[in-house]
């Protein structure tokens, strides 16, 4: 098998929640992955859980936002970088990085502080080779935000 080789921060998409590009930090150091969510709304829907989220898929960008809707997997304990300990929910959700598509885990979490939108965590990197000191191995993809009027 060819080995597949990732930046320390890639474009990447997340079909099944209409996010066709953000920016993630590929991250060794974390378990498990997390997406920026500016709100978190939990329901039942047909007596399933459920989770209704927005996203702002571009750093500094509140102007643009994705309402997302997901099933909910689980609701953990998250400890971050910092030590600090929170709730989160997980959700399970297809990943798009350059050719690869695979399901993964992803807890949902305010980042505003944070340069990435969206960490990969390492539960989701089986099988990539990270190159620390390259960023973007996979393309630079287009905005596809300027197509609905929002170019940076």
């Amino acid at each position: 098998m060819a080995e597949f080789r990732v930046g320390w921060r890639e474009w990447l998409a997340l079909p099944a929640l209409d996010i066709p590009s953000i920016k993630a930090k590929i991250d060794t150091g974390a378990r498990t992955s997390a997406l920026h969510t500016y709100f978190v709304e939990p329901f039942e829907d047909h007596q399933n859980a459920m989770v209704r989220f927005g996203v702002h898929p571009l750093q500094n960008r509140q102007d643009l936002e994705i309402i997302c809707l997901s099933p909910v997997k689980d609701y953990r304990e998250v400890t971050d970088s910092g030590g600090h300990r929170e709730m989160r929910y997980v959700i399970e959700t297809v990943v798009v990085l350059g050719v690869q598509r695979r399901r993964i885990e992803v807890t949902l979490t305010n980042r505003d502080t944070m340069r990435f939108r969206m960490l990969l965590g390492r539960t989701a990197m089986e099988g990539m080779l990270v190159v620390p000191d390259k960023s973007y191995l996979l393309g630079r993809h287009a905005n596809p935000y300027a197509l609905k009027g929002k170019s940076r």
